[in-house]
């Protein structure tokens, strides 16, 4: 039997007083130095216009600058020579007397229910969403966003067991995970979520330390039937489910030059697969110096886990190299045919446990134009061996010329945004796939941009319409060839407006589900406010296909400018998310700017659900 020592008095008082200081001080703090990590400070100078973009150069994720921002203070002095605003971020809604502040614009006419989804009762921003729903329980549903209840940018997690109609959320125990370099991370982005075939929950974030060098990609796990309520180490461990150490280490770096962004965790639920529960992440590596070509790269890698998520295979590059495709001399590698300029991958798996990941790239010639990739791994192939990857095959040009800030509505000097919005633009697409292996891809650019909203002209001289446009495109062949663009709400139909910030899922009878950010009701071309659209894409494979649009938002979301919130200006993440769940519902989730409808514009997680049969409205009305 093991004697428990008493602690001498004065050690006791000692710890204390350190618990104390810990406490008092853990807080962030605004701080005006840069970053140590050299990708991190690079990606700030970008955004203050300090420097340019070179031409092939991918951005870092929104969210993980705007941690930046915040943490170095920038915000805070845009905010200051802004003037005064609305109420402070810290602000409590009074009257409610609830542990969470829950809020519904209650549905009307074509528009459904729009549900709030994270719970706090902040006006902290909650923005870039993602949602899944359990395959062996479609109520219960998890989503996720970029959170700053607790600070700037951090991970927030939401659960629903009753289909989305009411929501818990937390944000999950990631903070005591030690970094390479010794330290705790301050920061979390870009939170990712999945389901695995006996309903087993995964998240994922990116950990970093906003003013130091290390970063690392963390996976946690639901154990089924927790459906998401809270968090655990996915390590096999008969206490596992109140644990929350070790998590699962996708990838851990210590040094300044590397930087893990923008991931995203699926996990194999095919009844059919060879491969089935196993789960995959993908994600884009930033090497800020790689000694060869351009000095810079960012490639797509990719690591599995075949138990649990426990322990992940060695991260592998997969985007590629095709000289057919990836010109120009802009590789970072020595091989200039590398398609290494890479950033929003997208990975899905099909039918038969192959496993798809699309993302844009920027190895190609022409100021703003960049290309849309797929590559893939067979089921009977080892995913984790960087040879069975294909080659990367082109599935369409990015048309990526939107106006350049910065605008007074709070476009960075280093981005490109939709004046009068304000919101930087990104042209990231998702891929998805259909019961019979036919392959949809959706993204959004400014082809048919023009006039005074001119491609690349000055987002602070440039005036609507800005026509950016959503597409689609579609492969009946695994992904070997790809259709022409469609062009899914055309001037024809809905006016020359903005639509952006696609994202799409395909149903079990093969109709096409895409919802995004959409300017075209009432006056919000010109004044900046906008909405949700749903466009259904009946036999989205054919030349008879019909496109409808139902409008998701029950009213327009007020636009976010340097006026009435400037901390949150010109920020709406780098996507929205839609997927199906097998009764054919369509569940999407969205950055809404309508607070709580007290006249205060910020950002907070919406949902909504609407039965795919019900989206025929009067654009495109089917037969």
């Amino acid at each position: 039997m093991k004697t428990r020592l008493a602690l001498p008095a004065v050690l006791v008082i000692a710890v204390a007083a350190i618990v104390i200081f810990r406490a008092q001080t853990s807080a962030p703090v605004a701080r005006s130095d840069d970053p140590t990590n050299h990708v991190l400070a690079h990606a700030k100078d970008i955004e203050l216009g300090n420097v340019l973009p070179k031409k092939y150069e991918q951005p870092v994720s929104s969210a993980v600058v705007r941690a930046v921002l915040e943490a170095t203070g920038e915000l805070e002095r845009r905010a200051a020579r802004s003037g005064p605003s609305a109420p402070s971020a810290d602000d409590r809604r009074g009257g409610r007397n609830t542990v969470g502040c829950s809020n519904v614009f209650a549905g009307h006419g074509d528009s459904p229910d729009n549900i709030r989804v994270n719970q706090d009762c902040s006006r902290r921003r909650q923005a870039e969403e993602v949602v899944a729903f359990n395959p062996t329980n479609p109520k219960n549903l998890i989503a996720g966003q970029n959170d700053s209840r607790i600070g700037f940018n951090h991970c927030g997690y939401d659960w629903s067991f009753d289909g989305g109609k009411t929501w818990g959320d937390q944000v999950p125990p990631f903070w005591n995970f030690l970094l390479e370099d010794g330290h705790t991370a301050d920061a979390c982005s870009d939170p990712t979520v999945s389901f695995d075939g006996d309903g087993n929950a995964y998240i994922a974030g990116i950990l970093f330390e906003v003013l130091g060098d290390a970063n690392a990609l963390i996976v946690m796990k639901s154990n089924a039937g927790i459906g998401g309520a809270f968090y655990h180490s996915p390590a096999p461990l008969s206490f596992q489910t109140s644990r929350n150490t070790p998590v699962g280490v996708v990838a851990s770096d210590p040094g300044p030059f590397i930087f893990h962004d923008k991931e995203f965790i699926v996990a194999d639920a095919r009844v059919a697969s060879p491969k089935r529960n196993n789960v995959y992440v993908t994600w884009t590596r930033f090497n800020a110096n790689t000694g060869a070509g351009v000095g810079g790269d960012s490639p797509i890698y990719f690591s599995q886990s075949t138990d649990g998520g426990a322990t992940w295979s060695d991260g592998i590059e997969i985007s590629g190299a095709n000289a057919a495709i990836c010109t120009g001399g802009f590789s970072g590698t020595s091989n200039p045919a590398s398609c290494d300029q890479d950033q929003g991958s997208d990975p899905i798996v099909g039918p038969d446990g192959t496993v798809y990941v699309s993302f844009i790239n920027g190895n190609i010639p022409g100021a703003g134009i960049g290309q849309h990739l797929l590559v893939k791994c067979g089921p009977a192939k080892d995913c984790s061996n960087m040879a069975n990857w294909s080659t990367p095959v082109r599935i369409s040009t990015d048309i990526g010329t939107q106006p350049i800030g910065p605008s007074a509505q709070g476009c960075p000097a280093g981005r490109q945004c939709l004046p009068p919005n304000g919101y930087r633009m990104n042209d990231f697409g998702n891929v998805s796939i259909d019961p019979m292996g036919r392959l949809y891809f959706v993204w959004s650019d400014f082809r048919n941009g023009g006039g005074t909203c001119a491609p690349l002209s000055p987002a602070a001289t440039a005036t609507p319409p800005c026509d950016n446009d959503v597409f689609y495109s579609f492969s009946t062949d695994g992904g070997a060839t790809w259709a022409a663009a469609i062009n899914v709400a055309p001037a024809s139909l809905v006016g020359k407006s903005a639509q952006w910030q696609a994202w799409s899922a395909v149903s079990d009878d093969g109709v096409l589900q895409i919802g995004y950010y959409d300017r075209r009701y009432g006056d919000c071309e010109t004044t900046g406010c906008n909405d949700i659209t749903l466009a259904t894409v009946k036999r989205p494979t054919q030349a008879n296909r019909r496109i409808s649009f139902q409008r998701i938002t029950t009213a327009s979301m007020p636009n976010l400018t340097r006026a009435n919130n400037p901390l949150q200006a010109g920020f709406l993440g780098d996507y929205m998310w839609v997927t199906v769940d097998p009764s054919g519902k369509v569940l999407l989730v969205w950055a809404d700017t309508r607070g709580m409808g007290d006249g205060f514009p910020e950002e907070d997680v919406y949902f909504a659900s609407v039965d795919g049969d019900d989206n025929q409205r009067k654009d495109g009305k089917d037969d």
